[in-house]
């Protein structure tokens, strides 16, 4: 094992996941640099073990030690690249904070990002998941990605169309993606801003506040104040954030739907689909505030299922398991994780 490299092993995981799961690895290496991965690909004993890239720990699910290598993603930087169009573009490390980023942007007088403030997690991970919020997602504003090939030890650059993005989805969450490791994202941010106010919950927010002509600033401080309502904190009680997928059903199923339950939530998308809201779904289920051992449904927000001390990743999918079993059997529904279970 190469003595340069600074691993760690028996490692304690649960001070970076964000639902605070106490599992352990059996070593562990911070990334700093695009070298390391080299060094460790480089290293038959380290390249031999199974691996987990690890980011802000906000998408995943521990059901136990991790027999591996965890690799826990930290290259920093922010910078102005240039113009493309009428877009600027601007590029961070992988392992930058997404909220820290996200301000960063808007210090630089640079809106478009507003919609995603406070999404925990990191900059790298936020294709991946293609993260959004509020009308926005990550695969609108994506310019193009680096990531590290894992097989052959090279770097590429990576379009949006390359990353193949559906909704919370990405070529880098299936086989074809799996040996790809982000290392800088750049996005190309519009010259001419105006803001994304088509949610009604945002628009009343920014109504409130006397706001006839927000800044971009402003847009990401009303998302901000919705978000601290209505989801905990991690560093407060455990969770990973939404944890169901707002499932897309036809527009034939919706009517369906409403036909017997008159106040479903849901969004007509443009292809005639609609998309529900998971979190009511789970609401009418009776679920919100309920447990199943530590592991339990958030007080105020149906969609987020949090750890009450001392949960394991086991007593989260029992939880999980039995919420998407209700959903299914009282409005035909199935429900789909957003973290990842490990």
């Amino acid at each position: 094992m190469q003595p340069d490299l600074a691993i760690s092993s028996d490692f304690s995981l649960r001070a970076v996941n964000t639902f605070g799961i106490d599992a352990r690895a059996r070593a562990y290496l911070k990334l700093s640099g695009v070298d390391q991965l080299a060094r460790v690909m480089a290293d038959p004993v380290l390249a031999a073990l199974p691996r987990l890239l690890l980011g802000g720990g906000s998408n995943i699910v521990l059901t136990g030690d991790f027999d591996g290598l965890v690799l826990h993603m930290a290259i920093a930087g922010r910078e102005l690249v240039g113009e493309e169009g009428g877009s600027i573009l601007v590029r961070a490390g992988a392992g930058e904070n997404w909220h820290g980023f996200v301000q960063w942007t808007l210090a630089q007088g640079l809106g478009g990002l507003e919609n995603m403030a406070l999404i925990p997690g990191t900059v790298g991970a936020s294709p991946i998941q293609n993260i959004g919020a509020y009308g926005a997602e990550v695969k609108d504003l994506l310019h193009s990605l680096t990531v590290f090939e894992l097989a052959s030890g090279r770097l590429r650059v990576m379009d949006a169309a390359a990353c193949r993005f559906g909704y919370r989805d990405s070529v880098f969450k299936h086989a074809d993606g799996a040996g790809l490791v982000i290392v800088d994202v750049t996005f190309a941010l519009p010259r001419a801003w105006a803001p994304n106010l088509k949610y009604a919950e945002l628009a009343q927010e920014v109504a409130a506040a006397g706001l006839a002509s927000p800044t971009a600033q402003q847009v990401s401080d009303a998302v901000v104040a919705i978000r601290r309502r209505k989801l905990p904190d991690p560093a407060q009680i455990g969770n990973a954030g939404s944890f169901f997928k707002n499932p897309v059903v036809s527009g034939a199923q919706c009517a369906g739907m409403l036909a017997a339950h008159p106040a479903l939530v849901h969004h007509a998308q443009g292809d005639g689909s609609e998309k529900l809201a998971a979190g009511w779904l789970i609401d009418q289920c009776g679920w919100k505030g309920r447990s199943l051992g530590a592991a339990g449904v958030y007080e105020k927000q149906a969609l987020v299922l949090v750890n009450r001390g001392g949960a394991t990743g086991g007593e989260v999918l029992a939880l999980a398991r039995a919420i998407q079993a209700d959903v299914l059997a009282r409005f035909g529904v199935a429900l789909e994780t957003e973290p990842v279970f490990i």
